[in-house]
């Protein structure tokens, strides 16, 4: 039986913390920031943790590496 592959695109978007919670970039934060105050554009920067109706799909693509 051959491994398991990881889902690379899924690789490149998210990661795991250390208690097992996965964490994930804020959407809305690739163009348009005229209209966007400093505080909401900073505060997109920050990742976030991916809500946990959606952890168990994306720890099983993560699950091959």
């Amino acid at each position: 039986m051959p491994k398991m592959k990881s889902n690379r695109a899924a690789m490149k978007r998210f990661r795991r913390t250390g208690s097992g919670k996965v964490r994930r970039q804020q959407a809305f934060h690739g163009h348009i920031f005229t209209k966007m105050s400093s505080k909401r554009k900073r505060n997109l920067r920050k990742t976030t943790l991916l809500h946990h109706a959606d952890e168990s799909r994306v720890k099983r693509m993560l699950a091959g590496n």
